[in-house]
């Protein structure tokens, strides 16, 4: 890589890598550890292509996504889920040290979603992740995971039951939400009581 294409690199890891290791994070199932091995393996595919890349989010993105389906492929699995630290749960009492109930109950939500996905299997948790934090129609998501729709629709329609069993408390911060904004394309993406 000559000195113009390592300060392109260099400015590109600076400015992405933060909205990268968001995905990153939710892909792994909330492992952060996993997450950073994951960004890393895909940026050090990129630096060896980078003169060849057009649009390098979208480049590094699809590596980090077949990088997720080629792990739940492998014949082994982790069972553990390693955490750097232990989960925190928030006081209502107190309202944590966010100052705040609209922060206390954001932080709970996030811990709460993040526990339901991180017990999902990695194809359910990827699936959910393009279609609804990557925003992603049924078909690129068939496309990126070389699959069909009809697999990503079902996966979804799964992996969607599976969070409402999961997490039961997510039901019931959904239906109005639901109701107000139903899906574009007609998949099972609203939550029933």
């Amino acid at each position: 890589m000559d000195a113009q294409g390592h300060e392109a690199f260099r400015e590109f890891v600076e400015n992405r890598s933060t909205a990268l290791l968001r995905t990153a994070v939710l892909l792994s199932g909330g492992d952060r550890h996993a997450a950073e091995d994951l960004l890393q393996n895909a940026l050090i595919k990129a630096a060896g292509r980078w003169h060849r890349i057009d649009e390098p989010e979208a480049y590094v993105r699809q590596i980090l996504y077949r990088q997720q389906v080629s792990r739940w492929r492998l014949k082994w699995r982790r069972r553990e889920l390693t955490v750097a630290e232990p989960p925190e749960t928030t006081d209502g009492a107190t309202g944590g040290t966010t100052g705040g109930a609209d922060a206390a109950a954001a932080t709970e939500l996030r811990i709460l979603m993040r526990g339901a996905l991180a017990r999902l299997t990695a194809r359910q948790r990827t699936v959910l992740v393009l279609r609804y934090f990557e925003d992603l129609p049924e078909a690129d998501v068939a496309r990126i995971l070389g699959c069909s729709v009809g697999t990503v629709r079902s996966t979804t329609h799964r992996s969607l039951a599976r969070l409402r069993v999961l997490a039961p408390e997510l039901t019931a911060l959904g239906p109005a939400d639901a109701e107000q904004s139903p899906s574009r394309d007609f998949s099972p993406v609203e939550v029933r009581p």
